[in-house]
């Protein structure tokens, strides 16, 4: 089982600790072309322009200025870093030792600025989007949709890919279609259902975790429609099955605020 995540526009900056190490983190395939954008990324935010560049307002100046010395800032584990509603929901520092391992083992935060992380790879606090077109480089997704493929087709195995990733960070790498099952949160009320982004981060933090808690205990998901059995355990869920063609959908469907 592997648990696609999306990193968060928020982030805790850690206040000491070494800098990243390039070649300790985990997907040691990805290690040169994370060189890239780091010092594409350092050459974009030191411009006039780097507000415009980078798509943000003058209130993150003072982040995209800590852009451009990632190679000496303070690092901490991803999951440390990563903040915001999704990760609140997810609570890593709550996990036992064991429901650790399990997640060490089967999350994967797919990020524009390092392509693919591990819960522990240490990293520091940045700011950086898919969507970005750094200049000299190009844009973040096509750039890593080069360079995913070699990293994650082999971690992904032949289990099932849990995808909870947004669509600017599904774009960078196209798990297998016939075992992916991307999660889709909408909330029902007086018969219509529409998707609350809020909520669906708060859900889809919420069910990694659980998917995190039944491997632990030995119940891992390896099947579709063993995710559906662990989404109903919780929630009100629909699955479309995948196909050679398409992904599947795990629709949860929430009727509470």
């Amino acid at each position: 089982m592997l648990i696609l995540l999306p990193p968060s526009e928020t982030k805790t900056a850690p206040a000491a600790g070494a800098p990243t190490a390039l070649d300790a983190l985990g997907f040691p395939e990805l290690t040169a072309a994370r060189g890239e954008v780091l010092a594409h990324l350092a050459q974009a935010s030191a411009r006039d322009d780097a507000l415009e560049v980078l798509g943000v307002g003058e209130r993150l100046r003072a982040e995209v200025e800590r852009n451009t010395r990632l190679a000496a800032e303070p690092a901490a584990p991803a999951l440390e870093v990563y903040t915001g509603v999704l990760y609140d929901a997810l609570d890593h520092a709550g996990l036992s030792a064991e429901q650790r391992a399990a997640a060490a083992d089967s999350l994967v935060v797919v990020s524009a600025l390092w392509g693919a992380v591990r819960p522990a790879d240490r990293i520091p606090a940045y700011r950086l989007s898919m969507g970005t077109e750094l200049p000299g480089l190009g844009r973040l997704a096509a750039h890593w949709k080069r360079h995913l493929p070699g990293a994650l087709e082999p971690a992904a195995g032949d289990g099932i890919v849990v995808d909870c990733r947004s669509a600017a960070y599904a774009a960078a790498w196209r798990a297998p279609r016939e075992r992916t099952v991307a999660v889709k949160v909408v909330r029902e009320q007086d018969g219509a259902r529409k998707v609350v982004s809020h909520m669906a981060k708060h859900t889809r933090g919420l069910l990694a975790r659980h998917l995190v808690e039944r491997a632990a205990a030995g119940r891992p998901v390896g099947t579709p429609q063993d995710l559906l059995a662990a989404a109903r355990e919780r929630w009100h869920a629909e699955l479309v099955e995948p196909t050679a063609r398409a992904a599947g959908e795990l629709v949860v469907v929430r009727t509470e605020d």
